[in-house]
């Protein structure tokens, strides 16, 4: 399929994991990709590969999306290059595991500010430039921790919740402007971030008790559901949260 031929998608956090897998999806459908994250070095490996894989157009930019001002850079380039973005994948996201009478000032803000500001601040930079166009698809990072809690991670599960509400608030002020707004919730998927904080132990007794499905998720089955909500097939969706999860939150 070539769902998204010269299609403008714009990717946070797209160097590694699910962004990385999402970056590699959309470029398959004909898709013209920039993918940003805080490490260069990743940025550009990442869209090297894609681009001798996919022979597609992969454009990089270095930035925090915590940062105003590197959002606005950001926009700056996106407009000289392209003129503005069809679909933005809200992707960047940070998680820490720590108890929560161990959690500093700094750490939660650190989280919230990455997780639910960088949100808010890219997804209102381009809707603004959507809502020229009068179209545009939003999609924004979840998780399962924005509708249900989890242990040791009340800062990220704070910020997943807020994107939750984010999202439907987004839905409701941007259908106007003729802009979907929707949000991805995944479960467990394997991802360098999970793989550096969890054990193969602590893995296989999480999956034994809480996935029907019986397995962990992969990047490349949060970036399908990413596509699909991107695609004319989901054209009546907009401002509903989608569970990918293998059926943890059934119970």
């Amino acid at each position: 399929m070539r769902r998204f031929e010269n299609k403008r998608v714009l990717i946070t956090g797209g160097s590694l994991g699910i962004g990385k897998a999402t970056a590699e999806r959309f470029a398959s459908e004909g898709a013209r990709v920039l993918i940003t994250a805080r490490r260069a070095e990743l940025l550009e490996a990442t869209a090297r590969e894609i681009r001798e894989k996919y022979g597609a157009e992969v454009l990089t930019f270095q930035m925090d999306v915590s940062k105003k001002a590197d959002v606005d850079r950001m926009m700056a380039f996106v407009i000289e290059k392209w003129g503005g973005v069809d679909i933005l994948i809200n992707n960047a996201g940070i998680a820490y595991t720590e108890p929560f009478l161990e959690i500093t000032e700094e750490r939660w803000d650190e989280v919230i500010n990455i997780n639910l500001k960088g949100q808010f601040l890219v997804g209102q930079a381009v809707a603004r430039e959507m809502a020229k166009a009068r179209s545009g698809v939003i999609i924004n990072m979840g998780a399962t921790n924005g509708l249900v809690g989890e242990l040791h991670y009340a800062h990220y599960n704070a910020s997943k919740g807020g994107i939750t509400l984010l999202t439907k608030s987004m839905a409701l002020d941007l259908a106007p402007y003729g802009i979907r707004v929707n949000c991805v919730a995944p479960g467990y998927i394997v991802t360098p971030l999970s793989a550096g904080m969890d054990s193969e132990e602590f893995v296989q007794e999480y999956i034994k008790k809480y996935i029907p499905l019986g397995r962990t998720g992969n990047p490349e089955e949060v970036a399908a559901v990413y596509a699909f909500l991107a695609s004319d097939d989901a054209s009546f969706i907009t401002g509903e949260v989608i569970v990918v999860d293998g059926g943890q939150l059934a119970f």
